[in-house]
């Protein structure tokens, strides 16, 4: 017996000592995978334009390090002495460990599965076990999901059966529906539909910013930045500053110029919903590169702050001066097209004043329709088919808004031509498919802020948008910043307008009072 016990003291004091020499092993391997999991998270949110002067960086400074005496030796030693420290105090820097729902959200999904057996089941399904049944559980149908802090669903991956017409539209949005209002109202959800394996993603987006302001973003010439979508959406990022500072956001850049396959934009909305303010916002851009002639139908003065200024040949809100600036626009792109014809019959370069970009930027054309109409003179939309139909080549851009009560009146080259659309407000699905040409693959807010909605860029895909701020300086109820932020944008009065009214000179003078008869 006094061997037997010998022998296992042995044992386990060898055992010990095994584990002592293997302690620090452990808690340099612990410190390796805590770096390459911090490493791999970074570079994950970190930006596509800071990740390669980074890999630029890591490369130099490990060749540095292999030319030095002795440096891939100190290097090694370096990093297990970092990856020691990084793995001391056993799990307590470990990634949390993920817990199973609780009864409330096994209710939930429970919920949600019940909800949607009448768009998934069917009589006649084949097999013993279909995936959604009147007396099933979600067990089978849901195979990834995660909740919030409240104990909301976050996100939801899902099967669904074969048979599903996942490429009709209206079967879509009756599934859709269906999430959107058992997985709880008063958030955005993105519906993630991969047809090939029968699945169907449901998660959160996030809110996106509200609170950047008109500001001068780094854009090339013939870029505007019509608002800000969602990370990932768009493989781009411009700096921004807010009320938080300075960051990088994702932008909805429209390309306007000769090479554009969009050259014009219209934009849809309710009143209240932001159009006045993404007008206002690209003819502020405009004035960087260009000219922007303005005609107002609503005749509430909400782009008089521009009046005046270099660059800005007209602020038409009359019936009459709005017909005199459109006749304007018709005679100064022909013009340009055929002024440009003959410098390249005679192998010149074209003049600048003809490739200098000219914005005619009008709003709500329908009001000015009727109000022509009730006064027996010509429709004002008539006038824009020219430089809708050969603007592209003659560097004239129009962007129409108008509200969706509106729409209707909206003369066929507006509707033909206007390839970049914009739908603002708390829209349904139908009403954006039908402007936009496809649906959301997010659900509409339900309480949107000013400035939300969406945007499709010729045949690209539609994206969430968010309006930067920019505000009418001449309003009361503005912010004082933002009055500030909007007027540090404009050109100062009483300066040269330069190309402009180079133009204007070479064109003639136009007819009857253009600039007068809105003022």
């Amino acid at each position: 017996m006094q061997a037997v016990r010998r022998s296992r003291g042995a044992a386990r004091a060898g055992a010990d000592g095994a584990a002592d020499v293997l302690q620090p092993l452990v808690v340099v391997g612990r410190g390796l995978r805590r770096l390459a999991y911090d490493g791999r998270a970074w570079w994950e949110a970190a930006p596509q334009e800071r990740r390669g002067p980074v890999g630029a960086l890591v490369f130099v400074g490990v060749l540095g390090v292999y030319l030095l005496p002795y440096g891939p030796a100190l290097a090694v030693g370096a990093l297990l002495v970092v990856a020691g420290w990084k793995g001391r105090g056993g799990g307590v820097a470990e990634a949390p460990a993920e817990t199973g729902p609780g009864p409330e959200e096994l209710a939930r999904l429970q919920s949600l599965y019940e909800a949607l057996v009448p768009c998934f089941a069917r009589a006649d399904e084949p097999g013993e076990e279909p995936l959604y049944a009147h007396d099933g559980t979600y067990e089978r149908s849901f195979e990834e999901f995660s909740f919030t802090g409240e104990g909301r669903v976050e996100r939801l991956l899902l099967r669904y059966p074969a048979h599903f017409a996942d490429c009709d539209a209206e079967q879509r949005q009756r599934v859709e529906r269906v999430l959107d209002a058992k997985a709880g109202r008063g958030r955005e959800y993105r519906f993630g539909w991969d047809e090939e394996r029968n699945r169907l993603e449901l998660s959160v987006l996030p809110p996106l910013p509200a609170d950047v302001v008109a500001q001068p973003f780094v854009t090339s010439p013939g870029e505007t930045v019509l608002g800000f979508t969602d990370e990932g959406a768009v493989p781009r990022t411009l700096p921004v500053t807010d009320g938080w500072g300075s960051r990088d956001v994702p932008p909805v850049v429209w390309r306007t110029g000769p090479r554009s396959t969009e050259p014009h934009l219209l934009v849809l909305g309710n009143p209240g919903s932001g159009a006045s303010t993404l007008l206002r916002s690209v003819a502020v851009q405009a004035l960087r590169h260009g000219d922007v002639l303005v005609v107002e139908g609503g005749g509430a003065g909400e782009f008089a702050f521009l009046t005046g200024r270099p660059g800005v040949p007209a602020v038409e809100s009359s019936v009459v001066g709005a017909l005199a600036a459109l006749e304007w626009v018709v005679h100064e792109t022909e013009r340009r097209l055929l002024t440009g014809h003959r410098a390249r019959q005679a192998g010149d370069p074209v003049p600048a004043d003809v490739r200098r970009p000219l914005w005619v930027v009008v709003d709500r054309p329908a009001l000015l329709s009727h109000l022509a109409r009730a006064e027996g003179r010509r429709d004002p939309q008539e006038l824009l088919e020219v430089p809708l139909r050969h603007g592209r080549a003659a560097h004239v851009t129009v962007v129409v808004a108008e509200q969706f009560e509106g729409a209707q009146a909206l003369a066929q080259a507006v509707r033909a031509y206007t390839r970049a659309r914009v739908v603002l407000g708390p829209e349904s699905a139908d009403q954006v498919r039908a402007v936009l040409g496809e649906g959301p693959a997010a659900a509409p807010a339900p309480q949107p802020p000013r400035g939300r909605g969406y945007a499709r860029l010729g045949g690209g895909p539609v994206l969430r948008l968010q309006v930067p701020a920019t505000p009418d300086p001449h309003d009361e109820e503005t912010d004082e910043a933002q009055r500030q932020a909007v007027l540090a944008l404009l050109p100062e009065r009483g300066r040269p307008a330069g190309a402009a009214r180079a133009a204007a000179q070479a064109a003639g003078p136009p007819p009857a009072g253009p600039v007068a008869a809105g003022r």
